[in-house]
């Protein structure tokens, strides 16, 4: 196949692509996050109940529980994932209400039946069904449905828990349902006679991790430094077989929902029927009279058949022993006096306690037909319930540590501001190329197009969730598939400068350049690769995103685009250096000593580093909330608000420290408090609102908890070790040992001068700024790989330079490549930095920081360090000081002109094949620098000579024999990958007289040309 036609084949395959993705672009939704259009995000940690640890299968079940409640109140695209090994990361469209969403979602709904009489326990334990001093049933006009109601044996929580820590274990007899609970353990405070946490723990040392890791300040401060109960406060233990609950809320004629408040009974733990037992629960409306109220009906599974009809005829038979008929009441009016109750326990509180009329079903109820639940709750409550029975119980424990709700209204301007950073980043990338490289620019600029729809039909397709921190990964990709075009286009820039023609320096361009691009993606996918794995669900979207991208762009940079040149090579526009942007260069740093002046660029570097250590040390970092915990509210207030009018509207709900910071000099606040529990944070809401006139549209929260921190800084922490140690083993898999360290140290030096920047400037550190700082480590190993590739290969095109000479020729040869590398990160970064929001400008701020330092270190720390220790080695010490005893006691910062060069391309040529050259493609046009290298190769006497300063006429061969023809054999057995490093040191035959460094000669036809060939050397011996 000919390469126009292969060229021909890929543009024909893109334009089927580019098809395909408008087609998808125009059919297929995108999928947003809630970032972008608002909602609810909650993250959980699950831990164990009774019977049932923290495994695989049962998060995953709890996951489908939780589905399941979601998807009967009808949210759509809401997404429940798994985070790392104990963290569920819950994402709520369209829901407003934080509150609302953690009820949903999150409750437990550990339901189960008790016979009220049987099991309400009095002082020491005592059960006594017909003694209403213990029950409390029916005494004081309770009336039916409400054996806990206005209760006059309820105790305050307190009392309960002392009460109830005083009676012994107990377990169920076989056959039985076991008991739901094992032993519980309450933190009290006895001065104010209060406990502090409402649910049990399971031991002292869940408990202590549940206090320490609460949402609730106060709760935290109970235990000192090492997790004991501060003063007046202590541990109390409640053993297993009993149970503390509290009363079920009242409802007034109104439907108002009177909560129960603090009013709690012992029960011992023998349920008589499951929420496992039941099906079909269904919200509805009572028919009968008197019965016009909520209720929630179910039928029974067959053993919840037999369970329900066993309890039932308990509960009937004792009712009709213990009551005594009384002369004048109505039936109704005897059974509120008789009726024993049953009582359905949601978790730790009743929700209903209905009576069995031992009158109507002096059998019991069978169940066949099933059942109902009405009495103390709202219709609302009523289809709460009845979807909570639905799904079931959760399996695990779950506790609420990070919460997130953005307002639509917010989520859309976020959105938009994220597509003006996209759109003027895009723009002023593909300004700079076509202003820089003219028509490469133009061809770079389709290819970038290209990638861009690609890359949103991918997003469309798969479909992926675009979040803020998304629309960052694709700019920055942007910049990535910009940054390759950069690499190879200067190849080839380089390649028509030496006098190649352009289909030649076309492929000599994408051929030397492609390795540094492979490298540079590879390290940066890692990078995306580590962050996806171990980062949070935000940055997990930014890590998926510039992955994708790195994949992409290297389609698109390396096959659109050479594709396109090369389909257009042969055209006249084409022809034109001028056009293609590749004048004559002679840039002031071309013979600058970079290694010279390496001292200098070392100490810069150290104060810099000294003054950002002083900074950290003193002043610190300034972590967000994602380190730390706290509650961070952004809202926008009437126009014409002050910090002080919004602290004073904070100050009743006790808020008034809050730190207050007005933000894009509006009327628009953030407010960052101590982590805020659900209640009060909806009272600050409300606060917010009447104070300052915040619409609820307006206002967006984001509440993270100590263990959610903790979690954050720890992936924080791996993630940058582990992107370490994955780079550290490519580069010295690529590389070798000693070209590792000194990239390691220019990533480092570079991390430690943004932390300094931040320390400074007092920048908030956020999870967006640790994918930052992970971006950085991958853009400045790109930027100093360039540098250290064309090290590696003047290693073999100048045997006899010293090694600083080297790096300074290589660094003279890509200082301005790594420039515009980096201008072309730096715009699309700048432009997310001025028009990407609040969200986006830590993470910008990061990478402009990352962007300036990373170009900096990789020409002047990483490079000068690489010399520093490879002058230490042997063979280079001694040709270093072989060349300085030569030049009169002073080492030349360049190799000097006219001084040995081996051209490795044609070194590789002559041992490929037996045939002196062929040319490129059938038809093409050889230039005269290119003759005139065909004649070197030749080794005619006098070629030097013939090809300088006029036009050259192809010589004949010549079987003189040219002098000093022994070192010239030496260095055509040269192998062209010979190691940077010679095995064996080179031979230093003491001070010599300074002498000038010659040229060596050229090789002669049999030494180059016939070597390699055994077949025309076998014929050559004959003829001999």
């Amino acid at each position: 196949m000919t390469e126009r036609r292969r060229q021909s084949i890929i543009l024909l395959f893109v334009a089927l692509l580019v098809v395909a993705s408008v087609v998808v672009l125009v059919a297929k939704p995108t999928k947003r996050g809630l970032d972008l259009q608002g909602g609810v995000q909650l993250v959980y940690q699950v831990s164990g109940t009774k019977g049932e640890g923290v495994t695989d299968d049962a998060i995953q079940r709890t996951i489908d529980v939780m589905q399941d409640r979601i998807n009967q109140y009808g949210v759509g695209e809401s997404e429940i994932q798994r985070s790392g090994t104990n963290q569920i990361v819950v994402s709520l469209p369209s829901i407003t209400n934080t509150a609302e969403a953690q009820r949903r979602v999150g409750t437990t709904a550990q339901l189960a039946f008790y016979d009220w009489e049987a099991n309400v326990a009095g002082p020491g334990g005592r059960l006594d069904a017909s003694d209403q001093r213990v029950t409390g049933a029916n005494a004081g006009g309770i009336g039916v449905g409400g054996a806990e109601i206005n209760n006059p044996v309820a105790l305050s929580q307190y009392g309960a828990v002392l009460r109830a820590s005083k009676f012994p274990k107990r377990t169920n007899p076989a056959g039985t349902i076991p008991t739901q609970t094992g032993d519980q353990w309450y933190l009290v405070d006895d001065k104010a006679k209060t406990v502090l946490n409402s649910s049990p723990s399971a031991s002292v040392a869940e408990l202590t991790a549940d206090l320490r890791t609460s949402r609730n300040p106060t709760l935290r401060r109970a235990l000192d430094a090492n997790g004991q109960p501060t003063a007046d406060k202590r541990f109390v233990k409640v053993n297993e077989g009993w149970r503390i609950i509290q009363a079920a809320n009242n409802v007034n004629t109104d439907g108002k929902v009177i909560p129960a408040g603090n009013r709690w009974f012992i029960i011992r733990d023998r349920p008589g029927l499951l929420g496992d037992d039941i099906k079909n629960p269904a919200q509805g409306v009572g028919q009968g009279v008197g019965q016009n109220g909520p209720l929630v009906s179910f039928e029974f599974t067959d053993t919840g058949k037999n369970r329900w009809r066993q309890t039932t005829r308990e509960i009937a038979e004792r009712g009709a022993e213990n009551c005594i008929q009384t002369r004048g009441l109505t039936r109704s009016q005897q059974g509120d006096a008789c009726n024993q109750h049953f009582t359905i326990v949601l978790d730790q509180q009743a929700i209903s306690s209905p009576t069995i009329d031992f009158q109507e079903y002096p059998e019991g109820i069978s169940g066949s037909g099933g059942s109902q639940i009405s009495g103390s709750f709202s219709f609302e409550q009523a289809k709460s319930l009845a979807n909570l029975l639905k799904s079931g119980s959760l399996p695990l424990k779950l506790n609420v540590i990070s919460s997130q709700q953005v307002s639509a209204t917010l989520g859309e301007e976020a959105l938009s501001q994220g597509l003006l950073a996209g759109i003027v980043g895009f723009g002023v990338v593909a300004l700079f190329l076509i202003g820089y490289y003219r028509v490469l620019g133009l061809i770079a600029v389709a290819g970038l197009a290209a990638y861009t729809l690609f890359f949103l039909a991918i997003i469309k397709l798969v479909p992926v969730v675009l979040t803020l921190p998304g629309i960052a990964g694709l700019i920055l990709t942007i910049a990535v598939a910009a940054d390759a075009n950069v690499v190879i286009f200067e190849r080839f820039k380089d390649e028509l400068q030496d006098g190649r023609s352009v289909q030649r320096a076309i492929k000599d361009g994408y051929r030397k350049g492609l390795s540094a691009i492979i490298d540079g993606n590879v390290i940066t996918f890692l990078v995306a690769f580590v962050l996806f794995l171990v980062a949070t669900a935000g940055v997990k979207g930014f890590a998926f995103t510039l992955g994708v991208g790195v994949l992409l762009s290297m389609f698109t940079a390396v096959l659109l685009t050479q594709a396109i040149l090369g389909f257009a090579a042969r055209s006249k526009l084409m022809s034109h250096p001028a056009a293609l942007g590749a004048r004559k260069r002679d840039p002031i740093w071309h013979r600058f000593d970079f290694n010279g002046f390496g001292r200098w660029f070392f100490a810069a570097s150290g104060i810099i580093l000294a003054i950002g250590a002083i900074a950290v040390g003193q002043r610190g970092l300034n972590f967000g909330i994602d380190f730390e915990s706290g509650t961070q509210i952004t809202a926008t207030a009437r126009p014409g608000t002050t910090v002080d009018q919004v602290r004073d509207a904070l100050r009743p709900v006790g808020q008034g420290e809050a730190k207050i910071q007005e933000v894009n000099d509006g009327a628009r606040f953030q407010i960052q408090t101590e982590d805020l529990s659900t209640a009060e944070q909806t009272r600050v809401n409300r606060a917010l609102q009447t104070g300052v006139g915040v619409q609820p549209d307006d206002l967006n929260s984001n509440t993270v908890g100590p263990t959610f921190g903790e979690t954050v800084a720890k992936t924080a922490v791996i993630a940058i070790l582990a992107s370490f140690i994955l780079i550290a083993f490519v580069i010295w898999f690529r590389f070798g040992l000693r070209y590792t360290v000194p990239i390691l140290i220019a990533v480092v030096h570079d991390l430690l001068i943004t932390a300094g920047i931040y320390a400074l400037s007092g920048a908030e550190v956020t999870a967006s700024t640790v994918a930052a700082l992970l971006t950085i480590i991958g853009y400045s190993l790109y930027d100093t790989i360039i540098v250290f590739d064309r090290v590696r290969e003047n290693l073999n095109r100048l045997p006899s330079a010293a090694f600083s000479q080297i790096v300074n020729r290589s660094m003279s040869e890509v200082l301005g490549r790594s420039l515009i590398t980096s201008f072309s990160v730096g715009l699309p970064t700048l432009a997310l930095f001025l028009f990407g929001g609040d969200t986006l400008k830590d993470f910008a701020l990061a990478m402009l920081i990352g962007t300036i330092s990373g170009a900096y270190s990789s020409v002047f720390i990483a490079a000068p360090v690489l010399t520093e220790w490879m002058e230490r080695v042997p063979a280079f010490k001694a040709r270093r000081a072989r060349l300085i005893a030569a030049n009169g006691g002073t080492l030349p910062p360049y190799p000097e002109k006219g001084g040995r060069e081996v051209d490795v391309d044609a070194a590789k040529k002559r041992r490929a094949s037996s045939r002196v050259t062929t040319p490129d493609a059938a038809g093409e046009q050889v230039s005269a620098a290119e003759f005139a290298e065909m004649v070197r190769d030749l080794g005619v006497e006098g070629a030097e000579a013939q090809t300088r300063g006029r036009t050259v006429e192809p010589p004949e061969l010549t079987t003189s024999e040219p002098t000093n023809r022994a070192e010239r054999r030496a260095a055509a057995r040269r192998p062209a990958t010979s190691p940077a490093v010679p095995d064996e040191p080179v031979q230093d035959d003491g001070p010599q007289a300074p002498k000038p460094v010659e040229r060596a000669a050229d090789l002669s036809p049999e030494e180059v040309t016939f070597r390699d060939d055994p077949g025309r050397g076998s014929k050559r011996k004959k003829r001999r």
